[in-house]
């Protein structure tokens, strides 16, 4: 009887997740695929939720945790969480003996798991690549990443062309759109009464949902930033805000305080959450007048809904945008600006017509289809492919 290729999957946050809970799903139903999950990061600290409880009440089995995350999120601090997690990949890559590591994104422990992987002489698979992001210092991650790995699943055609362009061989770069797009039609999403209950915060004449990120290659601008965000949303009437709470990335928790801070003062219509999890996140979306702030969730999946995108300094420059997303500097005038655009007759007409440059769907089949085709023994990456 033939083996099964043991297909394993690294995560190491709640949103990460959330974009490969289907790509889970169809390698665990395949007969001649065995899924491994390796959890790490955000997933396993108390302070960010210990989301690794989500992974396991959806059904799947964690084959291997590997702690890395320190109670701090200073340069210093990160660059050891690295050097943490290349030790606990190590570890758990001989225990596992895996045939393929999956890894999505940019993250830095997502790079240790991937140079971990090269080492070891695992082919990786990696998701989200060919992106760029000017504003982070995960732009060089995701960027390594994409060199250490032999399978590329992009969310574009043009960030398809990107990967072939930094000599990946085109027969193995596939451009199948944003996996983030399959959970909206897929996942039951909650009607808007189940939703306040959820978030015991009732939605109000307009609605606006936060999500903002460090930017991390700028020194020290967190909390001038976000300060200036919270000063203009703290002058809007009729509007409940719904923050979601910062990653493990420098200056991180700053923010985090910020909101906590900024809730207190605000209860009434204002809540900041850890984690809403996939379900709640995308249902709080069908509500909501914007997204506001500089995560990708902004760019990739809010398109989709047909709702703006207020993004807020240079954290997504370079990335592809839909014509939803309104760009503004992070000065209290931008963004006072940005929502009176947001609320104008004509970019709300303008709304009804947007269309989602990162796809429409259906993406976890057709990489489990490409996985299935390949023979992964002995896989070792030699060539440079140059562009004619």
């Amino acid at each position: 009887m033939k083996s099964k290729k043991k297909i394993c999957v690294v995560t190491g946050t709640r949103a990460e997740y959330g974009l490969l809970y289907w790509l889970m799903k169809e390698i665990e139903i395949c007969n001649d695929l065995d899924l491994q999950i390796i959890a790490t990061g955000m997933h396993l600290s108390p302070e960010f939720g210990l989301t690794y409880k989500q992974i396991e009440s959806d059904g799947f089995t964690i084959s291997r945790r590997v702690e890395c995350l320190l109670s701090a999120d200073t340069p210093s601090s990160i660059s050891k969480s690295m050097g943490l997690a290349m030790v606990g990949f190590a570890d758990a890559y001989a225990d596992l003996f895996p045939d393929l590591i999956v890894v999505l994104g940019d993250r830095f422990e997502l790079l240790s798991a991937a140079a971990a992987a090269t080492v070891a002489r695992i082919p990786i698979a990696h998701l989200h690549g060919g992106e760029t992001t000017e504003g982070v210092i995960d732009e060089a991650f995701r960027h390594s990443i994409t060199k250490m790995a032999y399978l590329h699943f992009t969310a574009t055609e043009e960030y398809r062309k990107r990967v072939v362009q930094l000599g990946e061989h085109p027969k193995r770069v596939f451009n199948f759109g944003a996996p983030g797009i399959e959970n909206i039609s897929r996942l039951p999403l909650l009607g808007r009464e189940e939703f306040e209950e959820s978030i015991d915060l009732h939605l109000n004449k307009r609605n606006l949902l936060v999500t903002f990120h460090p930017v991390t290659l700028e020194n020290a601008t967190a909390s001038q930033q976000f300060g200036n965000l919270l000063e203009i949303l703290a002058e809007l009437d009729e509007t409940t805000i719904i923050f979601t709470k910062a990653n493990a990335d420098t200056e991180g928790r700053i923010i985090n305080e910020m909101i906590d801070d900024h809730v207190s003062r605000y209860p009434e219509n204002t809540g900041g959450y850890t984690s809403l999890g996939q379900i709640r996140y995308l249902s709080a979306l069908k509500y909501m007048d914007a997204v506001i702030g500089n995560s990708s969730s902004g760019l990739i999946e809010a398109p989709s809904f047909s709702i703006g995108t207020i993004n807020i300094g240079d954290r997504q420059k370079g990335r592809i945008r839909a014509e939803s997303v309104i760009d503004c500097d992070s000065t209290k005038q931008g963004i006072k600006q940005a929502l009176q655009i947001l609320y104008s007759k004509p970019f709300q007409e303008k709304l009804k017509t947007v269309r989602n440059p990162h796809g429409s769907g259906a993406v976890a089949r057709k990489i489990v289809d490409i996985i299935r085709q390949h023979n992964f023994n002995n896989v070792l990456k030699k060539e440079f492919y140059n562009i004619a």
